[in-house]
């Protein structure tokens, strides 16, 4: 199949999306495929001998740390030119748009997939009356779909009440590979600790945002002195965490990538996620592939991939420093090691393959929609014809 993946984010950019889409890149090559991606140009025009096409991309004013490509025309040349069986449009909201609207008006076949709650980010931009509004516009463009993909149940039953069609679950994975507990690195803890190897170091991997809540991990480290914290990520919240954690055992270190990132999750002891606004978190995987337990916000994604007191703990964001006082619990090194072996233990069985086999089968499943749809039509035209 020739397949054309367009989506808002990509290399040199990391989180949760960009690993989803090169693990199933890489495994679509190896079963035959033809894949060539259109972005945000940052830079990057080749992954795994797929071509990177570029769209010129520009930070907006409320998100002054990353680029973002709006709609553009150039889309629709880059379909016609490369002239794909499936279309697939991840995220879609920007340049997701012209993604969108083109493969439809040209009769591709389209896949559009969910990742993002942009309705409830808004909050923390102070656009909270909008979310209505942006509700309105994701559901419509997927409503144009003829499959739609989301990457947890917790996240397919909102999305159905809210009048989403055609919804998949796309199931989820990790590299077990490249995240294991056999990348610890005496150097990098001493990194990431600022030096205090001795203290039970917390991390946090992710996109440094308001909606991540990281804030909140500041009252662990003032509540005991046996906690150093790691953060590692930017974004545009950075300046404002450096400033937040001034005075405290805190390091911050910038984006890491490949076996820097590896050995980060490996050396580390506690994996601490304040967020409340996920659709997955695929970085919850990688920390529980790395043996470290998880303090995570109770959510339907969180425990779709937790269960508390097995593998990590589960905090309740409505109780008053519930996730201090959690993340607290674990200065008891048996707990931490019990919970460390288990989070490690419930995740090995996880990889790639799952989910890059059924989103090619659902490429299949769109275009062969897509035939019969035609078809169906141009039996219409004859009949009126005759």
């Amino acid at each position: 199949m020739k397949i054309m993946i367009i989506t808002e984010t990509f290399l040199p950019s990391t989180d949760g999306i960009v690993t989803r889409l090169t693990a199933c890149i890489r495994w679509l090559h190896r079963d035959g495929h033809e894949v060539q991606i259109v972005a945000p140009d940052l830079g990057v025009y080749e992954f795994d001998g797929a071509e990177v096409k570029g769209v010129p991309a520009r930070a907006l004013p409320f998100y002054r740390s990353k680029k973002f490509a709006l709609p553009n025309r150039v889309v629709k040349k880059y379909i016609q030119d490369f002239d794909p069986d499936v279309v697939h449009v991840v995220n879609p909201a920007v340049v997701g748009y012209s993604g969108v609207n083109y493969a439809k008006k040209l009769g591709v076949p389209l896949v559009a997939s969910y990742h993002t709650n942009l309705a409830q980010y808004m909050s923390y931009y102070n656009l909270g009356m909008l979310k209505w509004l942006m509700w309105w516009y994701v559901r419509r463009l997927h409503n144009k779909a003829d499959i739609n993909l989301c990457t947890s149940q917790t996240v397919q039953t909102e999305l159905q009440e809210k009048r989403f069609e055609r919804m998949h679950l796309w199931k989820r994975g990790v590299d077990t590979e490249q995240f294991h507990p056999g990348h610890h690195s005496r150097k990098m803890r001493e990194r990431l600790s600022g030096g205090k190897t001795d203290r039970t170091l917390l991390l946090y991997v992710g996109r440094l945002a308001a909606e991540k809540e990281i804030e909140k991990i500041r009252d662990v480290l003032e509540e005991s002195d046996k906690f150093c914290l790691a953060i590692v990520g930017d974004g545009p919240h950075r300046e404002e965490l450096e400033k937040h954690f001034e005075g405290t055992d805190t390091v911050f270190t910038g984006f890491m990538h490949g076996d820097e990132l590896a050995s980060t999750f490996a050396s580390s002891d506690v994996f601490v996620f304040p967020s409340t606004t996920e659709t997955l978190g695929l970085v919850i995987m990688e920390a529980m592939a790395s043996g470290l337990p998880l303090v995570a916000a109770e959510s339907g994604p969180t425990k779709e991939q937790l269960t508390s007191e097995r593998n990590g703990l589960l905090y309740d964001p409505q109780i008053k420093d519930d996730f201090k006082n959690t993340v607290c619990r674990f200065e008891d090194e048996t707990l931490r090691k019990r919970l460390a072996d288990q989070a490690f233990t419930d995740v090995a069985a996880f990889g790639w393959e799952a989910a890059a086999e059924q989103i090619r089968d659902l490429y299949k499943e769109a275009a062969g929609v897509k035939v019969s749809k035609t078809a169906e039509n141009s039996d219409t035209v004859s009949e009126e014809r005759r």
